[in-house]
């Protein structure tokens, strides 16, 4: 047994991948152009023409898509092996035979591996690095990997002090628990996340806005599919933004742009440029 498939058996470990298999059998144009857009947006770029892109930890696969459609060489890697099945049905169906595109299975926290892939224009590595099991040495791993000018584009989850150790306890729970009976952690959070936008609607006289916004979230993710993907996120690890940002400036790095969650349990945006 591998040693993902020894850590979900043992309740240790989300499978992240089963649930991105399902958001891919709803991918759509509108959704890549939306992730398109936001992944633009904060890299300050039109293309990427010409540039190596490092995808650590590709999920789905639909960011490594948006970088290739923009022009990079793109290396896609992911510890989940149904993650990286995602990620090759991306690239197959879409970029059959590119040699442009590689996906691999591997784990952002195996130096090794990571130091025979080189250096790169742009990592990027989004809500991925909380969920290792050891966030800060993954946050180390991507240092060598960026060139000198390169940009690295990471998210971490905001440190919400007790509450976030709360939701800590339920990830954990979730995850014991047999696939059969986790609607019984679910449909509860699900309540707790969603009952006060919904009630807003509802006294707007639109009981049903909230959940049509969601059909086509930010990033061209979907409302249900980020809903499993919190509840049942563990490994949890989180941090404040100014932990990441002196993190990474003791190690050569400026901060370029930044987006907080705002003071809720959401993720920091940080994009930083090596020096």
């Amino acid at each position: 047994m591998s040693s993902h498939a020894a850590e979900v058996k043992a309740g240790e470990r989300f499978e992240f991948g089963a649930n991105w298999r399902d958001f891919l059998s709803r991918l759509s144009e509108e959704r890549i152009r939306l992730a398109e857009d936001s992944l633009r947006d904060m890299l300050e770029t039109r293309d990427l023409n010409g540039r190596r892109f490092l995808d650590a930890g590709s999920g789905s696969g639909l960011f490594s898509l948006c970088a290739r459609r923009l022009g990079a060489r793109v290396h896609s890697f992911d510890y989940d092996p149904n993650s990286v099945a995602c990620t090759r049905t991306l690239r197959q169906t879409l970029y059959p035979g590119d040699p442009d595109w590689t996906v691999e299975e591997g784990s952002v926290l195996d130096q090794a591996y990571l130091k025979q892939l080189g250096e790169f224009d742009i990592v990027y590595s989004w809500g991925v690095l909380h969920h290792t099991g050891n966030m800060w040495q993954a946050l180390a791993n991507l240092v060598p990997l960026v060139k000198p000018g390169g940009m690295l584009f990471v998210s971490i989850y905001n440190d919400q002090g007790s509450r976030s150790r709360r939701w800590m306890a339920v990830k954990r729970f979730y995850n014991a628990l047999p696939g059969a009976f986790r609607f019984l952690v679910l449909l509860p959070c699900a309540f707790l996340l969603w009952w006060r936008p919904v009630l807003r609607g509802v006294l707007r006289g639109r009981p049903l806005q909230f959940f049509e916004q969601g059909r086509m979230r930010p990033r061209g993710m979907s409302r249900w599919h980020d809903l499993v993907d919190w509840v049942g996120g563990y490994p949890f690890e989180v941090a404040r933004p100014e932990g990441i940002f002196d993190f990474y400036r003791a190690r050569g790095f400026v901060l370029t742009r930044l987006i907080t969650a705002g003071g809720s349990l959401g993720t920091n945006e940080f994009v930083f440029r090596k020096e």
